[in-house]
């Protein structure tokens, strides 16, 4: 094939169809795992491969043929990718390819094959390719900028709403970043009539929508102004049944204390199509936003993440204090700022040295992100001291103590 040759984009159906990959390093590794996804039968042939092939090939996602490539290896093929750091097994590849009229790519000269593969992203249903001449550089730039417009809702993949079905979405948020949303959850908030919002959620994202979207307020602020869960619930499926698409937005992840699961279930009693779109969860992503690991190894081989809406001794409380006590790993706090001295004073009691570090991160992920370092002894002082607020997440074990550098 010319290089000069205008290219002709095409989809192929390759499902149940043999393809072959000759060559099992890097660019084998980046092919393959689309070629499986579109349900084609792979086989790669090559004397070694990475270990992510490996695993594919001990999986059955693909067959391995650990040898150099042979004449004949192409027979019964739809498909031919030549990938090897060899020019001239991949020449060989693509003569055999050209006698049987097997598309081929190759991919150390693309000129040189019947088939180029295309800069790939997938939305909602769309596969978007982007071929550039040969400028891999440059399709990769296009492709992402449209995946990145059609998420954002900047360009409408649809004609008309025909195609958006009345029902509820569950979707979390991730910490406060508007950038840590999930992909899935941006593109699902792109569609929605209605936003039922917590005022954890990602705020900025609500500036993007659209004028016709109605946005409601169900902010639950501690031992303030709270929208009960049953209106929610009701809200939700009042909104739905009326036709509309509504999207639950929740901080954090939907079902890590964000009582998603009751939403989950009065839309379910009541007839209401619902789906849920995990979230990052801030027990975990406000530590890293300020550089503390919940997990380390050598330090801590356990995490266990508490809610502290009750107090220790509570009837209410389903926490056994007595183990947190015991247990040397380490401890996420969430919601536990107003009572930070009953549940540092529960874990001394029950066996946590005093001088066991603890970090307190309030705002994780946003603007207003602060860290705060202080052990079970001196936490509630600290807090108080420094005025911390919620929301906050408070790490307490070994983790809490560690530093990526000194003065950190």
């Amino acid at each position: 094939m010319s290089g000069r040759s205008e290219q002709y984009l095409v989809g192929l159906d390759l499902a149940g169809r043999r393809v072959v990959v000759v060559g099992g390093g890097q660019v084998a590794q980046r092919r393959v795992a689309r070629l499986i996804a579109a349900g084609a039968e792979v086989e790669v042939i090559s004397p070694e491969v990475t270990p992510a092939v490996e695993g594919m090939a001990s999986a059955r996602e693909l067959a391995w043929t650990e040898r150099r490539y042979a004449d004949g290896d192409l027979e019964g093929a739809w498909y031919a990718v030549a990938c090897t750091d060899d020019p001239t097994v991949n020449a060989a590849v693509g003569a055999e390819a050209e006698r049987r009229r097997v598309f081929c790519v190759r991919a150390d000269d693309g000129a040189a094959g019947t088939a180029v593969t295309p800069a790939v992203g997938e939305f909602d249903g769309l596969t978007v390719g982007v071929l550039a001449q040969g400028r891999h550089r440059r399709s990769a730039a296009v492709r992402t900028g449209l995946l990145e417009a059609l998420r954002a809702g900047i360009v409408n993949d649809a004609a008309d709403r025909a195609d958006i079905v009345p029902g509820v979405a569950l979707v979390g948020g991730g910490p406060g970043d508007p950038e840590l949303i999930t992909v899935r959850g941006r593109r699902l908030l792109s569609r929605a009539d209605v936003v039922v919002a917590d005022r954890l959620g990602p705020r900025d994202l609500l500036d993007e929508l659209g004028p016709h979207v109605e946005v409601i307020d169900a902010s639950k602020i501690p031992y303030g102004r709270a929208m009960a869960q049953q209106r929610i619930n009701e809200l939700l499926v009042e909104h739905a049944r009326a036709g509309k698409f509504v999207v639950r937005l929740k901080g954090g992840d939907p079902f890590v204390y964000g009582r998603g699961f009751e939403e989950v279930i009065a839309c379910t009693e009541a007839g209401v199509a619902v789906t849920v779109v995990p979230g990052i969860t801030s027990a975990f992503a406000a530590p890293a936003a300020a550089g503390v690991p919940v997990s380390h190894r050598g330090v801590a081989h356990e995490i266990v993440v508490v809610s502290g809406h009750v107090a220790p001794g509570d009837p209410r409380s389903l926490v056994d204090w007595e183990a947190l006590g015991r247990m040397r790993g380490t401890v996420v706090l969430m919601m536990a700022v107003e009572r930070i001295a009953l549940f540092a004073a529960a874990l001394v009691e029950h066996g946590r040295p005093a001088d066991t570090p603890v970090a307190v991160i309030q705002d994780g992920t946003t603007r207003i992100q602060r860290t705060l370092r202080a052990t079970l002894a001196t936490v509630a002082a600290q807090v108080r001291e420094h005025e911390i607020s919620p929301p906050a997440i408070i790490v307490v074990g070994p983790v809490a103590g560690l530093r990526a550098h000194p003065g950190a």
